[in-house]
């Protein structure tokens, strides 16, 4: 990630519709396990959802961060998340199994996506559960992939088929972001057109502060639906895995 864009990513995370969402749901899937669960967020950032984790009654010593931004994880050190630490994603170096794993919005940044896997799949305790989200649909490549360093984007099959060759049985697979997707997509295509001079910071500002509730209660009803269905195409994919 741009050092610039980084700074800004920093300052939005905590309120910004599309990580509050996105957290919302991790939050409610992984609610109802024991609060003594050891858990760690790879690509953690500031470490906002470790301090929710907290605020839902897990334990903050069995919650663990880790990001290869010294940034964010000074970030975490200031928020009080003692198990923050800067590392490589693909290279996990602790002497700890974990009953959760979350990796949102981090397997695209890493040029050896299989390594990661078999990584994480290497700190998982057997039965544990594993949640890795990613930006779907080469299609959506923008300049905002490329600010965020990103590899790829993925297809939910893609995503899918590389955690079942690590061995991982998968128990939920999704997209996510489905409601927005039409406006997201004719916006990414166009956006060049009318916009010369605009920075990719802008496409993830928070703005209005009206709209930008109302986007966070529109995906907070998808993540309701996703309950109880899975979604045919979205911003981005999403799979909840279990280790054999």
């Amino acid at each position: 990630m741009e050092k610039n864009f980084e700074k800004e990513y920093h300052n939005l995370e905590t309120h910004h519709w599309w990580f509050k969402s996105r957290r919302k749901y991790i939050l409610d899937y992984i609610n109802n396990a024991p609060k003594n669960s050891k858990i760690i967020d790879i690509g953690c950032s500031s470490g906002i959802l470790i301090k929710e984790l907290v605020e839902n009654g897990f334990a903050i010593e069995n919650l663990y961060g880790i990001d290869i931004s010294e940034v964010a994880i000074a970030n975490c050190k200031a928020n009080g998340i003692i198990n923050s630490f800067v590392m490589d994603a693909q290279n996990i170096d602790l002497h700890e199994k974990f009953d959760i794993i979350i990796a949102s919005d981090c397997l695209e940044h890493l040029k050896y996506e299989k390594k990661a896997i078999s990584n994480w799949q290497s700190i998982l305790k057997s039965g544990g559960t594993m949640l890795v989200f990613v930006p779907a649909f080469q299609s959506l490549w923008s300049d905002h992939d490329v600010v965020n360093m990103h590899y790829k984007r993925y297809t939910k099959g893609e995503l899918e088929r590389l955690l079942i060759s690590e061995n991982l049985e998968i128990i939920k697979s999704s997209y996510w972001n489905f409601f927005l997707f039409l406006p997201i997509y004719f916006y990414k295509r166009t956006s060049s057109f009318f916009q010369k001079n605009k920075t990719e910071v802008a496409d993830i500002s928070v703005g209005n502060e009206f709209i930008n509730k109302i986007l966070y209660e529109v995906l907070n009803i998808e993540n309701k639906i996703l309950k109880y269905l899975n979604f045919p195409f979205g911003v981005s994919a999403f799979c909840v895995v279990k280790k054999k």
